[in-house]
């Protein structure tokens, strides 16, 4: 078992999505900084899509991504509004500058090549080429394995000398760990955490994702007009929000959940238009536990900045047991791995800062997949964009009602999370290609593109 960090499940990046978009700029990024290491300059380099990432890469920016992982730019580092700029610069030029140091040319019509084809390493493959001066060529193929996380081809898996002291593979071992040491789950991915690096540290990043989510959400309500991409589709989140404060207080109960879908919403056109926000686990799933969070903080009494962390802490608890027993990539697990796994997290965090016990936690976790498993993944247009949007505003709205079922029970329940956790997995090895990221079924087929 590989052990996971907290790190490995909240990052910091760019929309509109991580398997498309910050995959496949790490590894553009990846390549372009191996040949600069090396001291190699070649006469021309060219990346080659497969599978997920050639059929709808062009509605996930893949290619723009690729771009500007071979110019040296990062999800973390690049400037969002500076991205169309540097775009247009090589696409008029045909030339980029790899790894930002050596002038190349480059002709994005010519050097970036679609193949519908799937590899069978993983249904998010590229390969990036470098040719030489002698007419040799040096080639790297890397997989987009789910969460912005890469892998290359022929890669073993990364030996980390780190021993934590409450390792964990199962959602049962955990609530054993919970037993034994009378700790919250929170607590125990604690505990991990400090294996990784000083207490502080892991609360400043926590901290410094929870002030990103936030962000998303304000720079969701204050955008306006066309989201990019060729269908049309417009920017609600500011005009629903002016609309919610127009009305002023209110006290019935669909207050909470207007507003909570308008968090979620926001998030999410804010990914679509390419802007910052937190893989959480995954781009086309970043809004769930950001508009959760923002609802436990302002809607529920004595929230505070440990129930916060605690929230996200347990979040990632539960995104470590997707991660390890089963997928958090669409292009295998269709949306049931993106937004029912976010709902899931969100789910088990917010029971956590709510005061559940291990138990309710995890019932809370169950309950936020159960009702999502089956989930397809069918982007009209290969876009992050319908039903990818509305959807977060569904698993939010899902996570909370799941944490509050857990919270009226006691614990026990006859489905538990791993067996929940095994059949999304199932699900998804047996659900259609055409239903996994691929835009070739569902909805992407039967709605007409504006």
């Amino acid at each position: 078992m590989i052990p996971l960090s907290i790190t490995d499940l909240f990052t910091i990046g760019i929309g509109p999505s991580s398997s498309h978009t910050v995959g496949p700029m790490r590894a553009a990024h990846a390549f372009a900084t191996m040949l600069a290491e090396d001291a190699i300059v070649p006469e021309r380099v060219y990346c080659d899509l497969y599978g997920s990432l050639s059929l709808t890469g062009r509605g996930h920016a893949t290619d723009i991504a690729v771009l500007l992982g071979l110019s040296g730019a990062t999800p973390e580092g690049v400037d969002p509004d500076a991205v169309a700029g540097i775009v247009a610069e090589i696409r008029a030029n045909h030339r980029l500058i790899l790894a930002g140091k050596t002038p190349l040319p480059f002709d994005p019509e010519r050097d970036i090549v679609f193949h519908p084809g799937f590899l069978p390493g993983h249904p998010n493959a590229m390969a990036s080429t470098a040719v030489l001066t002698d007419g040799s060529r040096i080639t790297r193929r890397y997989y987009s394995v789910g969460g912005g996380a890469i892998r290359g081809e022929g890669e073993a898996p990364p030996r980390i000398n780190l021993t934590l002291p409450h390792a964990f593979a199962t959602g049962n071992d955990l609530l054993a760990l919970c037993a034994d040491t009378r700790q919250s789950i929170a607590e125990i991915v604690a505990a991990n955490e400090s294996a990784w690096r000083p207490e502080a540290e892991t609360l400043e990043f926590l901290d410094a994702v929870r002030a990103a989510m936030l962000a998303s959400i304000d720079r969701g309500c204050a955008g306006s007009g066309e989201l990019p991409g060729g269908l049309k589709v417009q920017r609600r989140a500011r005009a629903i929000r002016e609309k919610l404060l127009e009305r002023g207080p209110r006290t019935d109960p669909s207050v909470v959940f207007e507003w909570v879908s308008l968090w979620a919403l926001a998030v999410n056109e804010e990914n679509a238009a390419g802007g910052r926000v937190v893989t959480a686990p995954t781009n086309g799933a970043a809004g769930v536990i950001p508009a959760v969070l923002k609802y436990y903080e302002t809607f529920v009494h004595g929230s505070t900045r440990a129930g916060a962390q605690a929230l996200l802490m347990t979040a990632a608890a539960i995104g470590f047991l997707y991660k390890q027993n089963a997928s958090i990539s669409a292009a295998e697990m269709g949306c049931q791995g993106e937004v029912g796994v976010a709902c899931s997290m969100a789910a088990a965090g917010l029971a956590a800062a709510l005061g559940a016990t291990p138990a309710q936690v995890e019932n809370a976790a169950e309950i936020g997949m159960e009702h999502n498993l089956g989930l397809t993944c069918d982007p009209i247009g290969g876009l992050v964009q319908i039903p990818c949007i509305e959807r977060n505003t569904m698993g939010a709205i899902k996570a909370i009602n799941a944490a509050y079922l857990a919270l009226h029970g006691d614990g026990r329940h006859i489905v538990s999370l791993d067996q929940v956790i095994e059949t999304m997995r199932q699900t998804g090895e047996d659900m259609k290609s055409q239903y996994k990221e691929t835009s070739q079924g569902g909805l992407a087929v039967n709605v007409v593109e504006c």
